[in-house]
């Protein structure tokens, strides 16, 4: 018995350790070029083209997005109002209304009527990452999901984004966005 403890006692420290370093951070992209600057991106009209993937990377839903972004000052922080118009393939609409706040330089929050709670975010470089959990309707029936967000600024234009899907830490599905400035 004492000859299996000690390598399964290894093996599960070095799992451990290796699940720490796995996953990126924002801090890695503190240097790309060019830099991402929130409330300069996502200011007047821009358009979203997007596809939702199931866990099997199969396409479920395409749709496009209509952004109306403004920025204002509130109490000497930056708070922005991005207007969402979705429209799905299978011709279902969906608004959605966040109201972003730049709480320190390169931290944020985030609330719309169908995140729960308060999303938070961080950018470095060219990057935002975004987590929130979103009520998501399905099928007549409410799911509270958990979105880990990330944003890429490819050119002063174009924005990339990728958002893992997830409940109770299992893999549901992704959505991949492009963002184009007007």
């Amino acid at each position: 018995m004492k000859s299996i403890v000690k390598p399964v006692l290894t093996i599960f420290l070095c799992s451990f350790l290796l699940l720490g370093c796995a996953g990126q951070k924002i801090s890695q992209y503190a240097n790309e070029k060019p830099s991402l600057d929130l409330s300069e991106y996502f200011s007047g009209t821009v358009d979203a083209y997007g596809i939702f993937t199931d866990r099997s990377g199969a396409v479920v839903k395409r749709f496009t997005v209509l952004i109306q972004a403004s920025w204002r000052m509130v109490d000497g922080k930056k708070v922005g109002t991005l207007d969402e118009s979705f429209e799905y393939s299978d011709g279902t609409k969906q608004k959605r209304i966040w109201t972003l706040t730049e709480v320190s330089p390169g931290r944020y929050t985030g609330k719309a009527d169908d995140v729960v709670g308060e999303a938070s975010g961080s950018s470095a470089g060219n990057a935002l990452n975004w987590a929130y959990t979103l009520a998501l309707p399905v099928d007549g029936t409410i799911y509270h999901v958990q979105f880990d967000d990330w944003m890429y600024l490819v050119t002063p234009k174009v924005m990339i984004n990728k958002a893992q899907m997830s409940k109770f830490g299992i893999h549901l599905g992704e959505v991949t966005l492009s963002f184009y400035k007007r």
